[in-house]
């Protein structure tokens, strides 16, 4: 039996916690990792920002610590039969990489969606890869089952004393590395709860006046939405990018120290994920995951809205396991998470130099992108992107534009602008009468646009189609459908039972000024 069968959850506190990562033994597999210094996020926050390098792990991510003491503290007879887990991403190469150290046999159940690159890497390390099903929750279903069938024991991400334990060994060597006399804040990625847990437990143990903020993305905020209920919830979807925290429900054990431990809370968008990736890689020459730089965004954040300065904060860069393909997106996204560009719908007079008066207004700011087509009409309108000095300058700059006379549409903000419409300005059709527009999400792997579409195609005609790959496990899909008023209710159903996620974007502003 291992050292915490009295555990259950709502039993294990801080000093619990603080012994078990104080009597881990993950320094058999992991490093400690430096706490290196941000001199550019420094500069501009006005506080001394520090960065402790998980992505510097053998794995390039923190994962590994909970894996690794897991399964070094198993019983002879559980460590003989092997181990099994579910993962699409981190966990499972911990696993692997946890095995081929300890000699242990590992199963690692991944969806069908995990980029290759992932599987590969478990495999060259002696794991048995088996790929089921589209989501991380048909792969652990399906975990579980060959866990019975095959007497495995099954290592957890996250909701395990154990795991949460060894991840709490990175609070350990923060203590040692921070040497700041006064408290100071550590930011924290949070998915399903692990890292939190054992970080919060350690601190709080050892240093209850060092402040602990969690970040969760916007999209994909199961702890704080869980905090709020006073339950775990479980979230009915979950954002894509910051894949690497896209749990749908944290952990019993995670929730309930996090409930107890953890001090404050921020959330932050995709634009602002982007921009950290961009500034972890300006200070340190390293590219982050997005859930790796997920910390960093929400310290930037917490301290520009409470106007933090003289302070020291940590931010714990927790992954850098990032496909190469998704850098383009990321890089397409940074500028607007530091809101140093503004995309803007704008109408001008369709006759010769109406584009020059516009530019005149516009000034000595650089264009980043304008997106035109003709059309035989009085007025057209522009999709543009310009480079802003500072934040306020947006809205100095709709507002000089609309003193002017044009018509303005901020879509700075708006997500199927940046993900679609910027990439399809230029294609009215107004045949195509009764249009319904809708963006799906799909399972990125190969035959999956395929399948997709044979399942929509259905009675309606397809309008309109966009989709882009960003290198991620889902792909996203804008898709038009012209459906008659009388059929309606019967469109519902289909997406119903379609299997996709679908959200109707018919009344969409950007939609509405370019594509109809």
């Amino acid at each position: 039996m291992t050292q915490t069968q009295d555990f259950g959850p709502g039993t294990l506190d801080a000093q619990d916690v603080l012994r078990l990562a104080l009597t881990s033994k993950v320094y058999g597999a992991a490093v400690q990792t430096p706490l290196s210094a941000a001199p550019g996020l420094s500069a501009r926050s006005g506080n001394a920002v520090w960065l402790k390098r998980e992505d510097q792990q053998p794995i390039f991510s923190f994962k590994l610590r909970g894996a690794f003491n897991k399964m070094s503290q198993l019983t002879a007879a559980e460590a003989a039969r092997g181990v099994i887990c579910a993962s699409a991403g981190n966990h499972a190469q911990g696993v692997a990489y946890a095995a081929q150290q300890l000699g242990v046999r590992a199963v690692i159940v991944m969806p069908a969606t995990t980029p290759e690159i992932k599987v590969q890497a478990c495999r060259s390390r002696g794991a048995e890869v088996i790929l089921h099903g589209d989501s991380f929750s048909d792969a652990e279903t399906h975990a579980y089952s060959l866990q019975r069938e095959r007497g495995l024991t099954f290592v957890h991400p996250y909701d395990d004393p154990l795991v949460l334990a060894g991840q709490g060994t990175v609070a350990l060597e923060l203590l040692r590395q921070v040497e700041t006399p006064g408290a100071y804040t550590v930011f924290v990625p949070v998915g399903g709860g692990g890292l939190i847990a054992g970080v919060a437990g350690v601190l709080k143990a050892l240093r209850p006046d060092v402040g602990i903020v969690g970040v969760e993305p916007d999209d994909s905020d199961a702890m704080y939405q869980s905090l709020q209920a006073g339950e775990r919830v479980r979230l009915d979807t979950v954002g894509i990018f910051v894949d690497g925290v896209a749990v749908k429900q944290v952990g019993a054990y995670t929730f309930d120290l996090t409930r107890r431990y953890v001090d404050d809370w921020v959330r932050v968008n995709t634009d602002e994920v982007c921009a950290a990736i961009k500034d972890v890689f300006d200070d340190t020459r390293a590219v982050m995951e997005p859930a790796g730089a997920l910390s960093v965004a929400g310290l930037k954040r917490y301290a520009q809205e409470r106007g933090l300065k003289g302070e020291t904060l940590v931010a714990l860069t927790c992954g850098a396991n990032v496909n190469f393909d998704r850098l383009r997106h990321v890089a397409e996204r940074a500028e607007i998470g530091e809101r140093r560009e503004a995309i803007l719908a704008v109408t001008i007079p369709e006759r010769p130099g109406a584009f020059r008066a516009f530019i005149e207004v516009i000034g000595p700011r650089a264009i980043t992108e304008f997106n035109y087509r003709y059309a035989p009409r009085t007025e057209a309108r522009i999709f543009v992107g310009v480079q802003l000095g500072h934040p306020s300058e947006r809205a100095e700059l709709v507002d000089a534009l609309t003193a002017q006379g044009y018509a303005v549409t901020d879509l700075t903000d708006d997500e199927l602008a940046k993900v679609h419409v910027r990439h399809m300005v230029g294609g009215r059709a107004p045949e195509a009468t009764d249009e319904q527009v809708y963006s799906f999400t799909f399972p990125e792997r190969p035959g999956a646009l395929l399948e997709f579409l044979t399942h929509l195609h259905a009675r309606w005609n397809i309008s309109l189609f966009h989709y882009r790959n960003h290198g991620s496990a889902h792909g996203r899909v804008l898709a038009g459908i012209q459906v008659p008023g009388e059929q309606h209710a019967d469109f519902a159903a289909f997406l119903a039972g379609l299997g996709y996620p679908a959200q109707d974007m018919t009344e969409n502003a950007a939609y509405r000024l370019f594509l109809t």
